[in-house]
Parts: C-alpha cells; sequence; structure tokens
C-alpha cells in the first residue's frame, strides 16, 4: 500500500481533536497576552505547524524503522540529558534546557517518548517466561532509573513521574507479574524517607503546601490558592472570554503554561472544561483502542506506553492546578506554551498513526 493510501486512512477525527486542542491553545494564549497574539499565540502557532508536519512523517514511515531505531533514539536522548548537566541554562529555578539558538531544546522531553520506544524494544523481544523472570527486568529497570535520576536532578519531579508510571504501563502490558508491582509499591512507600533527602528544599515545600495550601498563602502556597480561587470563580459558563480576573489581573501565575488550565476555567466555566476532558479522552481512548487492535506486540506495546503518557500529562497536569496533586511543573498537551513537549506529543501521536496504518505488517523478534 502506498503512502497515499495509507494518509487517506488516517482516523480524521482524532486529527481534528487535535487541530481543536491546538486551536483552544491559541486561544487562550492569546487572553493570556491580554488580546495580543505575541508574543506566545506566534510562536505556539509555527510550533504546531511544525509538530503536525512531523506528526504526518512519523505516521507515514514503516513501523519496523522505528523498530531498529529504539535503542539509538533512547541513547541520544540520554547523551542530551547528560549535556543538560553540564552545558544546559537555568530557567524558572530548573536547569531542564539546552540553548541552540533557534530554540531551547529541553531532552527530557525527548525521553518520555524514546524511553517508551526502548522498552517496547526490549519487551517485544522477550518471551511470557522470560519476562517473568527477574533477571530479565534487571535492563528495563536500569533503562528507567537512569533518565529519572538525571530528571530529578535538574530538577524536574514531573518528568521523572511520568518516565516511571509509563514504563510501569508496559511493564504491565509486556506481562509483569501483578505481584511484582504490588511487592514495588510497598518498597516504594518504605523509601519515602530516603526520597525525601534527595529532594530540592523547593519541592519539600511544594508537597507540604500541596497538604496544607493556607500554611503559606503569599509565599509557597499562592500558586495553589490564586488557582483555586480563579477556578471556582468560573462558575457552570465562566466569566467570559478575555474577562477573567485572577489571570488578567496577574494574581495567576504561569498562566500561559501550567495553569492555562486554571485560566480556561475561569473564562469558560465548568461545562467547557468538562467539554475539553472529552476532547482529550477521544484522543487517549484512540491510542488505546489502537494497542488492543495491534496484530504485534512491539505496537501494542508503544501504544500504550505512548497513550500513557499523554493521559498522566493531562490527568497530573489538571489534578495538581485543582490542588488534588502537587504542582510538579507538567504543561497541558496542546493547548500549554511550550516548543519540545508541543513537536514531542505530536511526534508520538504520529508513532500511534503509524502503528494503526502499518497494522497488517509484520514485526519480527
Amino acid at each position: 500500500m502506498n503512502k497515499l493510501n495509507r494518509l487517506k486512512q488516517l482516523n480524521l477525527w482524532v486529527i481534528s481533536v487535535i487541530f481543536l486542542l491546538a486551536g483552544i491553545g491559541i486561544l487562550m494564549l492569546y487572553s493570556a497576552a491580554n488580546g495580543s497574539i505575541h508574543p506566545w499565540g506566534t510562536k505556539q502557532l509555527s510550533r504546531f505547524g511544525i509538530g503536525i508536519f512531523l506528526m504526518l512523517i512519523v505516521a507515514l514511515t514503516d513501523i519496523r524503522l522505528w523498530l531498529n531505531k529504539a535503542y539509538a533514539l533512547y541513547f541520544i536522548s540520554l547523551v542530551l540529558l547528560v549535556a543538560v548537566e553540564i552545558m544546559g541554562f537555568v530557567g524558572m529555578g530548573a536547569q531542564r534546557w539546552i540553548n541552540l539558538y533557534a530554540f531551547n531544546l529541553q531532552p527530557s522531553e525527548l525521553m518520555r517518548v524514546a524511553l517508551v520506544l526502548a522498552l517496547a524494544r526490549y519487551f517485544n523481544s522477550c518471551t511470557l517466561t522470560e519476562v517473568s523472570r527477574l533477571q530479565y527486568l534487571i535492563i528495563p529497570i536500569i533503562l528507567i532509573i537512569v533518565p529519572t535520576l538525571l530528571a530529578m536532578r535538574q530538577p524536574d519531579l514531573g518528568t521523572a513521574v511520568i518516565l516511571i508510571f509509563s514504563g510501569s504501563a508496559i511493564f504491565f502490558v509486556a506481562g509483569v507479574g501483578w505481584w511484582k508491582f504490588v511487592i514495588t509499591g510497598i518498597s516504594g512507600l518504605a523509601a519515602i524517607p530516603i526520597f525525601w533527602t534527595f529532594l530540592h528544599e523547593y519541592q519539600k515545600k511544594r508537597i507540604i503546601i500541596f497538604l496544607n495550601p493556607e500554611s503559606d498563602p503569599s509565599n509557597s502556597g499562592y500558586h495553589i490558592m490564586q488557582s483555586k480561587i480563579a477556578l471556582g470563580s468560573g462558575g457552570l459558563f465562566g466569566k467570559g472570554f478575555l474577562q477573567g480576573t485572577q489571570s488578567h489581573l496577574n494574581f495567576l501565575p504561569e498562566k500561559q503554561t501550567d495553569f492555562i488550565f486554571t485560566m480556561f476555567c475561569e473564562e469558560f466555566g465548568l461545562v467547557a472544561a468538562v467539554l475539553l476532558m472529552l476532547l482529550y479522552s477521544v484522543i487517549i481512548l484512540y491510542g488505546y483502542d489502537v494497542a488492543l487492535n495491534c496484530r504485534n506486540h512491539f505496537g501494542r506495546l508503544l501504544a500504550v506506553g505512548l497513550t500513557s503518557t499523554l493521559f498522566l500529562y493531562v490527568f497530573i497536569n489538571m489534578g495538581m492546578v485543582m490542588g488534588i496533586l502537587p504542582v510538579v511543573g507538567i504543561p497541558l498537551p496542546l493547548i500549554s506554551y511550550g516548543g519540545t513537549a508541543m513537536l514531542t506529543l505530536l511526534i508520538g501521536q504520529g508513532l500511534i498513526f503509524s502503528i494503526a496504518l502499518h497494522n497488517d505488517i509484520r514485526v519480527g523478534k
């Protein structure tokens, strides 16, 4: 089947939802800039255009290419993560970016896709008997732990959480016994005191403030308290476009990135927020449907990992601005301002499209 025919088979409903979400993002960035397309809207629009182009290229590429290049892409992403330690610049209190002059690259975002590819390739080559043996799990565990530790050093707790949970989703689908997850969970709870000592002071404050934001309303608890005020003030139908007082009077911090969902709710209300969640649900359910119907193990694992990553983005971002999760700096997919996150999410969606389009291709072990 030629590429033109495959292009016609792309799920237009999902693509329409992607464009709609990006359009909502541009609209909210326009509002965040107080009625101006500059500086965020124009840049976001150009990044989305590049991302859609890359998504289509990836979607039409034979899925076996991504299998063959999985480890190489993981290694490149890992080298870039290490490079952040050496030559990365500091922004908003964290050292997460490499200045490439044309744009700022955030390697941790690339790793979220690369890790899923590497784990999918590894487990694709394992039998169920091998997966059940602990010695065969050492390599994939190392594949997760190394970038997770590097991400925490930046510090980027949000990326670390996503790497662990998306990796765990692949472990589960690969056939790792549930009792191993129980033991790991108990061990993780027991290690919390040790983990606490490795956290930066501001990360400790975020967790304490998450438990009791009113304890420091003018400093560490300011962000989440203003976010809750904005969320509640939107009511059912919102205050209207460009009419959000918390955001436009600059009470709401980081309104163009991490807290853009709060501004959306303040201006358009609870009903619009539920509709936005439904739009994300369309893409997420499509990804899991592709995984369930995939005829090869590599594609199944890859689709589950990438879709779980998207779900975690949405869940963590909305959860932290509502105050039900600690603030960890996770953008809202396709809506929050950000270059690398936009591109990697669209590339990830391109991989899911590729799995669906090349379902008839045999992927060997």
